[in-house]
């Protein structure tokens, strides 16, 4: 019987933009199989959530407990080498979480034919996939997306959407900010409802992070 425990734990997290709290009260859990999409308008703290779970920045206050294995993290910035390959991107991110194999990433993301062509040649569409590629090698059952499909185009944006689903069926987890309906179920979570409603300033600015 498949382990059911959360993944993934937030219990009333408060958060920081700039030195100033902007998110207060967020508490929710992930288990196995589970997708969630954070929704809201621009500047609502979706980012800054996500930045706080991956852990480049610390919560104002609460706890986050996350399974032993930890999580990945994708952001706008596709974190890739200009001078390697795809496929040495690829295996460099593989050896660095120790797992080996990136075919099945490649072939997740159309991009066998671009093996062999440098990270600093690739289109925006092409780099973006290939940083989302990455999380196929990093072994992680824990995916934090912050707006993954930036740069992707309609087939692109299908390709990562099975690739989600797939991970969703074999027992991992996805936090996305997201504005757009990927096209299977996901629960929508809406931050509106934990908006701060303490002027309070954190010692903590994000931009020091």
């Amino acid at each position: 019987m498949q382990d059911n425990a959360p993944l993934l734990q937030l219990s009333d997290i408060a958060c920081a933009r700039g030195g100033r709290v902007v998110l207060e009260g967020v508490s929710f859990s992930l288990r196995p199989g589970q997708g969630v999409a954070l929704r809201g308008a621009n500047g609502s703290g979706k980012t800054t959530l996500l930045r706080t779970i991956a852990g480049l920045q610390p919560p104002v206050s609460g706890t986050i407990t996350c399974a032993e294995e930890g999580l990945a993290f994708a952001s706008h910035a596709d974190g890739l080498k200009g001078a390697l390959t795809v496929s040495e991107n690829l295996l460099f991110w593989a050896t660095l979480h120790g797992q080996d194999g990136i075919n099945a990433a490649l072939s997740a993301f159309a991009l066998s034919d671009l093996q062999d062509r440098r990270a600093a040649n690739l289109s925006a569409g092409q780099k973006r996939r290939l940083g989302l590629a990455r999380l196929l090698v990093t072994g992680r059952r824990i995916w934090i997306l912050d707006e993954p499909t930036v740069s992707l185009d309609y087939a692109a944006t299908q390709l990562f959407a099975q690739v989600v689903q797939a991970h969703l069926a074999k027992g991992g987890v996805a936090l996305m900010a997201t504005h757009i309906d990927l096209g299977f179920e996901c629960q929508d979570l809406d931050l509106t409802t934990f908006q701060a409603s303490r002027a309070v300033a954190s010692e903590f600015d994000e931009a020091f992070a």
